[in-house]
């Protein structure tokens, strides 16, 4: 699952019945395959165990500001991190596609149909008030979030049953069917809540109240608009466990708020504050040509990794009558000319994106054959035919900037949709209407400076197109309610999807508030792939049908594929130490939660600034 555990997660406990399948207590559940770490391993192999705790890591969080401390609704904005003082009943290693190991969970129970599963809580957790971590707190936990909470909850966990206590520390979850093998593991990523915290306070409302957690940290400080500080909790209760060896380090991580990443960058070399994961070509190009990083005051750093790239992407809302007509779509994709962006703007860093589940084995290539052809056959005729003839590619040009051929392309497809030119307009020729639409962003330089070339390319084919900068509140309120024409999306992926695969595409999803189907995707035959792919029985089904369902959505041409980068690009002040092994799931932008702080380095670094 990558790392959808920070954002969403579920929970089991076993029930003792006399019809039920016999299972034994597991310390570790793996989705498909083998388990890397043994039941006695003392740390992660990307983990130093012996990193010293102490000092303070301070860190950048985008965006102008926040109203509550409660991440797990979809009202306000919440502050950056706000979910670290909570945890999970497992949590997955970074160097394996997805095996789950108990964290608050001691064992996990589940049959090998996976038609439940249950957990036994660890007797050692407690909450930051000294109270235990109870069975209670897990199914008042599941109950709420699936019925108050963000409504992606209830889609996650939609085919759980029903949850019951079945004693003190222990607990079972029932599943409505045995095919959705995925359940039984994202179950065990259910943020657990205190039930009695919650108990006088409404869940579903905004707070700024710091909350009751479990983890390594707690909220020491806030302002609005401005920073959240988290400290280390001294005594807190896991501390000792092998999944957290060498990790948790530092005795204070503090967040600071930019609203222009430009702003951030110079407060950055400034040292204003530590760690930078760069996700702009160009300031890893040209920003950081600076005395600081040349005699290594700063460390720039690039590390190679297999992380899922998922889709990056202009994304249509198809909600719109305007984009509901795929040979639209399809033209106005010829339009975006990535392949001058990436030479003139991105320094030729990127690969251009072809898939939903790129840089992966999950990635369809080539014509689909065997067992994925076997399954996609069931929908021809309902599917576009391209599917069975063409491997998918953007399209492309010389990087010149000269789109000629490109654009004529797109008028031709135009015209097949049924546009035309009337007064230099580009208009639906039944109707009348001038095709015209607004490209929403959240407030971002570097994006206005890749949307306007692709703006004026529009221009020439007659379309009017407005570039809208918001800030976040807005963007939230805009997206969380569909009301765009044109975003930039990033649908990510793992190396194992599942369940989150219904939020994304299915009909379901598309008019659900707050859901990740910014497509707004309703389509049967999605709905049936996006069921085989949750429903894969193993590991090589798992892939063939993530295939079919990539090829389907792509020459659905809903989105115009954007890039990704292969590797992280990290930038540090040369104060903390770091592991010697880098995981080959670890996308980069939390690195940082594996260093610690080198007393020695940073006060060397003290001296070398005066």
């Amino acid at each position: 699952m990558g790392l959808k555990s920070v954002f969403v997660a579920g929970l089991m406990g076993l029930a003792l019945s006399f019809n039920v399948q016999a299972a034994e207590k597991r310390y570790a559940v793996s989705m498909h395959g083998d388990i890397k770490y043994g039941p006695d391993f003392t740390h992660f192999d990307y983990t130093n165990p012996n990193a010293p705790k102490g000092g303070t890591i301070r860190l950048y969080a985008p965006g102008s500001t926040f109203d509550t401390l409660n991440p797990f609704t979809m009202k306000g904005v919440p502050a950056y991190a706000s979910s670290l003082p909570y945890e999970t009943l497992t949590t997955q290693s970074m160097d394996e596609p997805f095996t789950a190991y108990g964290l608050l969970a001691e064992t996990i129970e589940m049959p090998d149909d996976r038609s439940w599963v249950a957990f036994h809580l660890r007797k050692e957790a407690r909450w930051h008030d000294g109270q235990p971590v109870t069975a209670d707190d897990v199914v008042f936990s599941f109950n709420t979030l699936v019925k108050e909470g963000h409504p992606r909850y209830r889609i996650y966990y939609g085919d759980v049953e029903g949850v019951e206590k079945t004693g003190e520390r222990s607990v079972k979850f029932t599943f409505k069917n045995d095919e959705n093998r995925e359940l039984a593991m994202i179950i065990g990523q259910l943020p657990i809540l205190p039930k009695h915290y919650w108990a006088d306070t409404d869940f579903t409302k905004t707070t700024l109240q710091p909350p009751l957690g479990s983890g390594p940290y707690k909220i020491k400080s806030f302002e609005s608009g401005r920073n959240i500080v988290f400290e280390r909790v001294k005594d807190y209760w896991g501390k000792n466990l092998a999944v957290n060896a060498g990790q948790n380090n530092f005795d204070e991580i503090r967040f600071d708020y930019y609203r222009d990443d430009t702003v951030a960058v110079e407060a950055f070399k400034g040292g204003a504050f530590d760690f930078r994961y760069e996700n702009v070509a160009k300031n890893w190009a040209t920003a950081y040509n600076i005395p600081e990083v040349k005699n290594g005051l700063i460390q720039k750093l690039r590390f190679q990794h297999e992380v899922g790239a998922g889709m990056q992407a202009f994304v249509y809302n198809i909600r719109r009558d305007k984009f509901k007509n795929p040979l639209v779509r399809q033209a106005l994709a010829y339009a975006f000319d990535f392949d001058w962006a990436n030479k003139n703007l991105f320094h030729d860093e990127y690969t251009r994106t072809a898939s939903y589940f790129a840089n992966s084995e999950l990635a369809a290539s080539g014509l689909p054959s065997g067992r994925e052809l076997e399954i996609l056959e069931k929908y021809r005729g309902q599917i576009p035919e391209e599917v069975f003839t063409k491997e998918y590619q953007p399209p492309k040009t010389d990087g010149s900037g000269n789109i000629r051929s490109n654009l004529k392309t797109a008028v031709g497809l135009l015209k097949q949709a049924g546009y035309g030119i009337k007064d230099k307009k580009l208009v639906n020729l039944k109707t009348g209407e001038p095709l015209s639409f607004e490209i929403l962003l959240q407030a971002s330089p570097a994006w206005e400076r890749i949307v306007l070339p692709f703006k004026k390319n529009l221009s020439r084919l007659g379309i009017d197109v407005s570039v809208r900068m918001v800030d976040t509140a807005q963007y939230k309120e805009r997206t969380d309610t569909f009301d765009y024409d044109i975003i930039v999306d990033v649908l990510g992926q793992s190396q194992s999807p599942g369940n989150e695969q219904y939020d994304y595409w299915t009909s379901a999803a598309a008019d659900r508030q707050g859901s990740r189907n910014s497509i707004g995707l309703k389509n049967p035959v999605i709905d049936e792939l996006v069921d085989l792919v949750v429903n894969a029985p193993s590991r090589e089904e798992l892939v063939v049908r993530t295939h079919a369902l990539d090829r389907v959505l792509l020459w659905g041409h809903y989105v115009i594929p954007n890039w990704h980068l292969k590797s992280a690009r990290i930038l540090a002040w040369n104060k903390f130490g770091m592991p010697d092994v880098w995981a080959k799931y670890n996308p980069g932008y939390s690195a940082w939660a594996f260093w610690w702080f080198d007393a020695e380095k940073a006060e060397k670094l003290k001296d070398m600034r005066k």
